[in-house]
């Protein structure tokens, strides 16, 4: 028999999810508490019973705790200790946990993962392509709906939330073996277009339009905003759209005129729309590039345009939506509520016209189990309406989800905005990320005297500035607002994706230095010591990996993620910095190294499902 310390040598055996592993005892221990008839239990309340096996806060207690005697003693009128002891009893560990002792406290089970099992665990993650994370049993195929910019002005900080948490989680619902697919909802139908249309017949500058279209553009959109919008403050500090506005006073009314004719189908708004179409798409495309960012489908508002007579037409044959006012909407609280309007009184359709036609087209040819819409926390009146419509109108059992997000703030804790009051743009955002860590990159070369080539260094910075613009917003709770900073996001100490990018090189460091072939080193491996508590803990942190990313689904929050790559960087910081690895002799040093090995995969393949990219070196 091996040593319990070491694992068994005969081979890598298959990956282990231990919470899910022990979940399954728990569960079998309820059913045989309910069948003795201690606590009736009834079967659509076991899933919510076992959600509370978690990791204990403190390893003093164990590795997991069972917190659900509270509960089930509170419905039997019973001591919760007395309920535990009785789970206790019935409670199966196998060869993979410690029997539990007593219950601590009120009634915790608390349980320990057998050293020998952990062991094997970690031999079978290095050797394992997904790093210890089995893919689901039941895969659902998911379409993820994020970043959806209009396509007629420039992107800004605002679409960076939607853009990197829906790739993010994309990725990790990929990896973790569902189907799925990803869709950029373009703006390209709306009044943004009128404006664009309004201000080229009126106020273009065809020697800007052929130097640069894009730019032109975007600063028809902006000026005809204003003159459209007649805002006094606005028009105070910009003489050319008060001129506009002064010989246009209707301009905001034939903006609308203009976006009319292009959706009845107008020849020349339709030649111009197609003739600017490219030409904002490829400034889009530009900037998905930088972020290293690409979706399955592009399907615009444009797209579903045929099919939205046919809803509203649907929806008022069965009884859905009704007539009010020249309009036609959805009322779905009665008449003392807002209805949905799916269509105006002047005949025009709505977004949420659009959102139902996307909704029935992506049922019928995609046949999603999910649609998840990663949107401003400010649409959320909007989804709770527009999903009660698509219910009602016979959506089925697709679980369509609102993944909201809050505002990203500048140091005054307003919407961050340049100082002028205007928006920031998001290749101007980029752009300062790149160039602030290209000050760092440059000023650290320079210090360890390595020479390293500009363009080299160029490179380096664009996935350091990238990287932690994007791991700031991952790393907070999508929920909440957060304050911008760049001196915080690309600092190598705390939870960024500096000091995570780093700590992988450092992982890589010793494996160079060391001369070792890592895939010999991963091929011979078959057993770890973890005879001292820091190569114990950094082991089952590893481990929890496949846990991890289990969570991030159960709320889509990525911000679960980086925490974890987080507590894994510092184990790895406390075992590396206690413990020789390239010193040490024969087992142990072949144990850590595969230690050090599963550590680096782990925390390349973690940034990797937030699109964080490793630069060459650091």
């Amino acid at each position: 028999m091996a040593d319990p310390a070491v694992g068994d040598s005969s081979g890598a055996g298959s990956p282990v999810n231990f919470r899910a592993a022990l979940r399954g005892m728990f569960g079998a221990a309820l059913e045989r508490l309910s069948a003795d008839g201690i606590v009736a239990i009834a079967a659509e309340d076991l899933s919510g019973l076992l959600e509370q096996v978690r990791e204990t806060a403190d390893q003093k207690f164990g590795d997991y705790s069972g917190t659900m005697a509270m509960a089930l003693a509170k419905r039997a009128g019973k001591k919760p200790r007395d309920v535990a002891i009785e789970i206790i009893n019935r409670l199966d560990v196998g060869d993979l946990f410690e029997p539990p002792a007593e219950p601590v406290g009120p009634g915790f089970i608390n349980v320990r993962v057998r050293d020998d099992a952990l062991a094997r665990a970690v031999v079978a993650a290095v050797h394992d392509a997904r790093h210890g994370v089995a893919p689901v049993a039941v895969p659902e195929t998911i379409v993820l709906d994020y970043s959806s910019p209009n396509v007629a002005k420039p992107m800004h900080v605002g679409h960076i939330r939607s853009t990197v948490i829906g790739d993010a989680l994309a990725k990790i619902l990929k990896f973790r073996g569902h189907h799925t697919i990803t869709d950029n909802h373009l703006g390209d139908w709306g009044t943004q277009f009128g404006m664009i249309l309004w201000g080229w017949k009126h106020c273009r500058d065809d020697a800007r339009f052929a130097a640069d279209p894009t730019a032109e553009l975007g600063r028809l959109y902006r000026l005809v905003r204003k003159v459209a919008d007649r805002k006094p403050e606005e028009l105070a500090a910009d003489s050319e759209a008060a001129a506009l506005a002064q010989q246009h006073p209707e301009a905001g009314r034939e903006v609308l005129a203009e976006t009319a004719r292009l959706h009845e189908g107008d020849p020349e708004n339709r030649a111009l729309w197609e003739r600017f179409m490219p030409v904002c798409r490829a400034e889009i495309d530009r900037i998905y590039s930088r972020l290293h960012v690409s979706f399955d489908h592009t399907l615009g508002e444009s797209f579903y345009q045929p099919l939205l007579g046919g809803v509203v037409a649907d929806l008022v044959q069965k009884g859905i939506a009704r007539e009010s006012r020249g309009a036609i909407g959805v009322f779905l609280n009665g008449d003392d509520q807002p209805p949905l309007l799916i269509r105006k009184a002047d005949g025009a359709f709505l977004y949420a016209t659009t959102d139902l036609a996307t909704i029935q087209w992506r049922l019928e040819h995609w046949k999603p189990e999910r649609i998840l819409y990663v949107v401003d926390h400010r649409q959320s009146q909007h989804f709770e309406q527009l999903f009660a419509t698509a219910r009602k109108w016979g959506a089925g059992d697709v679980e369509l989800v609102h993944v909201a997000f809050g505002t990203v703030l500048g140091d005054d804790g307003k919407p961050f905005k340049t100082r002028s009051g205007d928006t920031v743009g998001l290749e101007a955002l980029l752009d300062e990320g790149v160039a602030r860590a290209l000050g760092v990159v440059t000023a650290a070369d320079a210090e360890r005297g390595t020479g390293t080539a500009a363009d080299q260094q160029r490179g380096i910075a664009e996935a350091v500035g990238i990287g932690a613009i994007k791991y700031a917003d991952l790393s907070q709770n999508r929920t909440t607002d957060y304050v911008f900073s760049f001196d915080k996001m690309l600092q190598l100490t705390g939870n960024t994706a500096a000091y995570m990018q780093y700590a992988v090189a450092r992982v890589e460091g010793i494996f160079a230095k060391g001369g070792i072939d890592r895939g010999q080193m991963r091929r011979e491996c078959h057993g770890v010591l973890l005879t001292d508590p820091r190569e114990r803990t950094l082991a089952l942190k590893l481990l929890r990996f496949a846990e991890t990313l289990e969570d991030v689904e159960a709320d889509y929050r990525p911000n679960v993620l980086t925490a974890y790559l987080y507590d894994v960087a510092g184990a790895y910081s406390t075992f590396y910095d206690a413990l020789s690895v390239l010193k040490a002799a024969g087992a142990e040093r072949a144990s850590r190294l595969a230690l050090c090995d599963l550590t680096g995969q782990v925390l390349r393949k973690g940034l990797e499902l937030l699109g964080i990219r490793m630069p060459e070196r650091m």
